[in-house]
């Protein structure tokens, strides 16, 4: 008796029940979409953010400390201790190896400005700059790794320098090819195509075929990269390293993320390295990486963290002002209902029925058209993704089972909040004086 009393009353009114409808629905809507683009905003934002470099470095633990001034490392690039190529396989072991989604190792050499012995006509030598001796780096442009376990990953500076602008096109790794940075280009007249010849006192030249001009917009515009190997054999090095920069997904840093792990109990250390923080990634670096001192780019990292902190406050700021105005649209349809039933809730109350009998049938009421709004809020909302996530990061986030209960359940709270002092007054409403038309 209670349920058909309850579908009767919910198919009389219509119009009362499609506005509150479509109210409930438009904040579901919101909400849904708010929700499901939260939940991917911080894959999505991470890899948007890895455009903007490495936000990990490696470098020996036995190297001499940095001496950096303005955030330019002041260090000579030919000094130091090395680290072995043939480790960097060992990056895709630890606990976060799916975080780190690509490497780049290394290898600077200052080349002097003596002209050697054997010069071709035709030949274009690499002069230094106004301020010193030229650069000459070696890294990967497009390198595949063997992984330990069955795979293979394929980086180097296309995947964690993605900001260089090549005109032309990236070295083929071994190939004897190479980049130059566009001051380089423009203060030795070099063009693409023609070869490059490297001075320096130990050596004949070292000629290099230039398929590129790139723009950093650093210190590297002054500089020629080429394949780490030529620049290993070149200076006899082989199979080693200087520098490595890592680029890993993230999340923000919180007070928590910035303790030291020393510190930190046996469950607050799990926690903390089963947390994708870019320091517990640094970590887990340096445990596998024998002989390394792995420290955090912070200027990219907090970035990184600032943003996506305030995108996901923006979101949840809509979803609140969403609900809001679902709760105050449901509040003013519910006002008006009860004072239009006023007459039926004083009948009710005539034939027997109590103050709470009377409540919890019109509370039914508002909760069937809450789940009925919160379903079609859900199936709005996910239109709404979709459209957003696809204007913004080019992808939709997947439809979630777990914001679809989340929404049904807003709708239900929402509903009973907004219709809460309504549904009070319409229970202490007495029979007498509505019955006699006061």
């Amino acid at each position: 008796m209670f349920l058909r009393i309850v579908a009767d009353s919910f198919g009389r009114r219509p119009r009362h029940k499609l506005l509150t409808g479509a109210a409930l629905a438009l904040g579901m809507g919101v909400a849904t979409a708010a929700l499901s683009v939260s939940l991917d905003v911080g894959d999505r934002l991470a890899k948007e953010f890895r455009s903007l470099g490495a936000n990990l470095l490696v470098t020996p633990l036995a190297d001499s400390l940095p001496l950096e001034i303005g955030g330019v490392d002041y260090r000579p690039v030919n000094a130091g201790a090395y680290l072995p190529e043939a480790d960097l396989p060992k990056l895709k072991t630890i606990f976060w190896h799916n975080n780190v989604i690509g490497f780049t190792p290394i290898l600077e050499v200052k080349v002097a400005s003596t002209t050697p012995r054997w010069s071709p006509a035709s030949a274009t030598f690499v002069k230094p700059a106004a301020d010193g001796d030229a650069i000459l780096i070696g890294a990967w442009s497009n390198h595949p790794v063997a992984l330990p376990e069955a795979g293979k990953l394929i980086t180097g500076l296309q995947q964690t320098n993605p900001w260089w602008h090549v005109e032309g096109h990236w070295f083929e790794d071994g190939a004897g090819e190479c980049i130059v940075g566009r001051a380089f280009a423009e203060r030795n007249g070099v063009a693409i195509g023609s070869p490059l010849y490297l001075a320096t006192t130990s050596s004949d030249g070292l000629a290099l075929k230039v398929t590129g001009i790139f723009t950093s917009g650093s210190s590297e515009d002054n500089a020629v990269v080429t394949s780490i190997s030529i620049v290993q054999q070149y200076i006899g090095k082989p199979g080693q390293y200087r520098k490595l920069y890592v680029s890993a997904l993230t999340k923000p840093e919180d007070d928590f993320a910035r303790r030291d792990p020393k510190t930190m109990k046996a469950e607050e250390f799990e926690r903390w390295s089963c947390s994708p923080y870019v320091s517990s990634i640094a970590y887990s670096i340096k445990q596998v990486l024998p002989g390394a001192d792995v420290r955090v780019i912070r200027r990219v990292a907090e970035g990184e963290g600032a943003i996506l902190t305030r995108v996901r406050i923006l979101l949840w700021l809509v979803t609140g002002a969403a609900l809001l105005a679902a709760a105050l649209a449901v509040g003013a349809s519910s006002a008006a209902s009860v004072i239009e039933r006023r007459t039926e809730i004083g009948l009710m109350k005539a034939l027997g029925a109590g103050s709470g009998t009377v409540g919890f049938l019109l509370a039914a009421e508002q909760l069937l058209l809450a789940f009925v709004s919160g379903g079609a809020g859900y199936a709005l909302g996910i239109i709404l993704a979709r459209l957003l996530g696809e204007k913004i990061f080019g992808a939709a986030p997947e439809p979630s089972l777990i914001v679809f209960f989340v929404i049904i359940a807003l709708a239900a709270v929402v509903t009973i909040l907004g219709s809460a002092f309504p549904l009070h007054r319409a229970s202490r409403y007495e029979p007498a004086p509505i019955l006699r038309g006061e």
